[in-house]
């Protein structure tokens, strides 16, 4: 449902905000960080709720919150790293939660990434995938997961169906209704404009959230706060810019948007470290900034009594560049700073903190989640699902499997990645037959292609990547395989015409 912008609530002050550390196996220690006090106080209060419970692992008919912060990259999460203090809250979540260090996403921009998350299959299984934003351009028509798979059980569909009451709150674009997000959601707000923000997308959940909180609940919470097409309501304050930066940029999202296309139409940009230093800065606030929204979210929920008995899920539907493989943005390439995104699974008082190494996929999403909540969908949901629990590895378990990720990115960019348990990568870019193989533990950034001086590890991961794409149905671009085409799904013609999300 559309509606009016509600009036901007207020948030905490940041200068207040002390760095947090996030929570750990014994086998990755952590850093000593001094904690926050507010987000700190709340968290004790939550575990308080449960003090004489037995740590669980199932939480049947406990609420769900699942909270997507759009294109937020893993690499500037301070549970992940990052030195910069600008993700306390995240911090002090994952420092009490279930942290996932090495989460892939299956896509590199938000329609198919986030439409595999509630529907559990690859994005050229649910064909959400750009090149068809609009298939049909006469008509101007949306393309949407009930005309193009209509067979497809949503994660909403099957809560409500156990009861749950259904609520999304996004930020439009992306994540649009009209694309078929909507479906399974007893309600589902979207900002008037495109890249809406937390600012409106919080208040409405919070509103809709105290009127139904007698009911199980399962929110979806969006906002495209840290995004390239997004700025604060109020402007920039440039609180980590260099000094003496000369302003070449202001970092508004129509700068970001001609750094994009001049990337694409060229294959490259050139600017100079202290031009990327800004935009990381002015990236930085902005994540600053929806860090303590998302604490002021906090505070707001628990006051409705309802933080103990709630499974939250934080994550974001893809990365961005900031000129790693010299270009910016996202959606164009299936590089880590472009798939690699924080997950947390908090459940305040009843878990223990764990870090878990292992490579898993955004695809995973919905059956743990499911498994978490003791939801058990019918046969066909099951049959339905590609990816897995992820209960046994919170559990302790190794995840040993190869990932996956695809994008098809208007004319530009038909490409499919794997990576395997190990570690090593291989990028097929369709449209023009080229590979890349890395080996992400001594190149995290993906600088130094070995496809030339490992040639066999190579032709084996084209064989699997190969092999899985067959294995979801699409042999019509497997049979095409060995030379550069552009991916064309059953029923949808040709059209190129698309936006950008």
């Amino acid at each position: 449902m559309n509606g009016p912008r509600p009036a901007l609530w207020v948030v905490i002050g940041l200068l207040s905000l002390l760095l947090l550390g996030c929570g750990g196996r014994g086998r990755m220690p952590l850093p000593a960080r001094q904690p926050e006090i507010d987000v700190d106080q709340l968290l004790a209060r939550a575990a308080s709720q449960h003090s004489g419970a037995r740590p669980s692992l199932r939480f049947k008919d406990y609420n769900l919150i699942f909270v997507s912060f759009d294109a937020l990259q893993a690499k500037h999460v301070g549970c992940l790293g990052y030195p910069r203090d600008v993700t306390p809250t995240l911090d002090a979540v994952a420092r009490n939660g279930i942290l996932f260090t090495k989460a892939t996403s299956v896509a590199s921009w938000t329609v198919p990434a986030s439409m595999t998350w509630f529907t559990g299959v690859y994005p050229s299984e649910h064909r959400m995938t750009n090149k068809y934003a609009v298939y049909n351009a006469q008509e101007q028509k949306l393309a949407n997961l009930k005309e193009l798979s209509p067979e497809l059980v949503t994660l909403a569909d099957v809560l409500r169906q156990s009861g749950y009451a259904t609520g999304g709150f996004t930020g439009n674009a992306g994540v649009s209704g009209g694309f078929g997000y909507e479906q399974g959601f007893d309600v589902y707000y979207q900002e008037a404009g495109k890249f809406g923000s937390l600012d409106q997308s919080i208040p409405e959940a919070l509103r809709w959230i105290a009127e139904n909180r007698n009911r199980k609940l399962f929110v979806f919470l969006h906002g495209y706060d840290v995004h390239g097409q997004n700025t604060p309501a109020a402007g920039f304050d440039y609180r980590f810019v260099e000094p003496g930066y000369d302003r070449r940029f202001t970092g508004s999202e129509q700068e970001q948007e001609a750094l994009r296309e001049e990337g694409l139409d060229k294959g490259f940009l050139t600017l100079r470290d202290a031009d990327v230093r800004f935009w990381r800065a002015v990236y930085d606030e902005k994540i600053q900034r929806t860090d303590a929204k998302f604490r002021q979210f906090l505070v707001e929920y628990e006051k409705l009594g309802l933080l103990g008995s709630t499974l939250f899920v934080l994550t974001s539907d893809h990365g961005t560049e900031f000129y790693e493989h010299k270009r910016f943005d996202h959606g164009f390439s299936l590089y880590q700073e472009q798939l690699h995104v924080p997950l947390i699974l908090w459940l305040p008082g009843r878990t223990k903190p764990v870090r878990i190494a292992d490579r898993i996929s955004s695809i995973d999403l919905m059956p743990t989640i499911l498994d978490l909540l003791e939801v058990k969908p019918d046969e066909g949901v099951r049959r339905q699902l590609r990816g897995q629990s992820l209960l046994p590895a919170i559990h302790g378990a190794e995840v040993k499997r190869d990932v996956f990720a695809e994008t098809d990115y208007r004319e530009f960019t038909f490409a499919r990645t794997i990576i395997d348990p190990d570690g090593w990568k291989l990028i097929r870019t369709m449209e023009n037959g080229r590979r890349e193989l890395f080996d992400l533990n001594t190149d995290p950034e993906e600088q130094h292609d070995l496809h030339e001086k490992e040639p066999g590890r190579a032709d084996e991961l084209e064989r699997r990547l190969y092999a899985h794409f067959k294995s979801i149905g699409h042999d019509l671009n497997a049979r095409r395989w060995e030379r550069g085409f552009n991916p064309v799904y059953p029923s949808q013609g040709t059209n190129r015409s698309g936006s950008d999300r």
